[in-house]
């Protein structure tokens, strides 16, 4: 098996057929041999019966795999597990994929012994984005390009997104599985299940360990918006904790601290706010929303150097 592609899902079986369909329409990959794995995620729906029922329709191999632990990385890794291919890739279960895709990810790997390869995530043009969010905020909701040329990204600044990345298997005996106390967990439609970036520890591993990581433009995919997605409240909150994440698993020791809490983060918090309130009067609160996030992550820091305090 040369090519796995790993799909990981929870309580959305109505977006598998959506994601499937296009896998199915691949072109230029009469000579790979691939397989699709979707890894069931301890759904409360129909999803066994719906992937067991694409792999009947769907003229491309299709495996069915459970994860009871419930969390992205949990279903990452067990994708991983249960996958054959030489190299593996993951897209999420709202990814549409365009046809050249996966022939593209290959030709990557091929031309550049490359250890991981990442693709463009542009936002589905059928989405209706609200006029507060801004294009330097699209990043947030998936999106990424890098242009039109092939470079080695650097892992630590630059790469792959997770709804668009794949990896040779040799990785995994580099640096190991992804990090299980990173990540979404469930729908991500709760403050206490929406942490993102989760891929983020993974290639900065990947990056430490000297792995070569290519952006490959020609892999185009398309991301699914969901109305929640579209709300203030989201963006606050993956902001939020986004900051209490890399707080709480910061093994950093600080000489000065309150609660736990390095004290410079204090004035930043002081300065941010200081800020969005000018932007807030000045410019009006659509306008100001993106310094209000910024203050949100400085609160998000604050509560997770407390949190990592009172477990240490």
């Amino acid at each position: 098996m040369q090519f796995s592609v790993i799909i990981c899902t929870y309580n959305r079986s109505r977006n598998l057929s959506g994601c499937l369909t296009p896998l199915a329409e691949q072109v230029d990959v009469v000579d790979i041999d691939w397989e699709v794995v979707i890894v069931d995620n301890n759904s409360a729906d129909n999803t066994r019966e719906v992937v067991l029922g694409l792999s009947d329709e769907l003229p491309i191999e299709i495996k069915y795999a459970f994860e009871k632990r419930q969390g992205l990385n949990f279903a990452r890794n067990r994708g991983i597990e249960a996958s054959s291919g030489r190299y593996f890739a993951f897209i999420d279960d709202d990814i549409v994929v365009t046809s050249c895709w996966l022939s593209s990810m290959c030709q990557a790997f091929d031309e550049h012994d490359a250890d991981a390869v990442g693709g463009r995530i542009h936002l589905d043009p059928s989405s209706k984005l609200p006029s507060w969010i801004s294009q330097e905020m699209y990043g947030f909701l998936g999106h990424q390009d890098f242009g039109e040329d092939v470079f080695q990204m650097d892992g630590a600044s630059r790469y792959p997104f997770g709804g668009n990345m794949a990896f040779k298997r040799r990785v995994v005996d580099k640096i190991g599985l992804f990090n299980t106390a990173l990540g979404r967990k469930g729908t991500g439609r709760k403050r206490e299940e929406l942490f993102k970036g989760a891929e983020t520890d993974f290639f900065h591993r990947l990056s430490a360990a000297g792995g070569r990581i290519f952006y490959q433009p020609r892999a185009v995919v398309y991301h699914h918006i969901l109305p929640f997605q579209l709300t203030k409240r989201y963006f606050r909150t993956i902001h939020y904790n986004a900051g209490l994440q890399k707080a709480y698993h910061d093994e950093s020791e600080y000489q000065r601290t309150l609660m736990g809490v390095p004290l410079f983060l204090f004035p930043q918090l002081g300065r941010a706010i200081g800020k969005y309130l000018l932007q807030l009067v000045t410019k009006g609160a659509d306008a100001a929303f993106r310094q209000q996030m910024t203050v949100g992550h400085f609160a998000g820091m604050i509560q997770g150097y407390v949190k990592r305090g009172h477990h240490a």
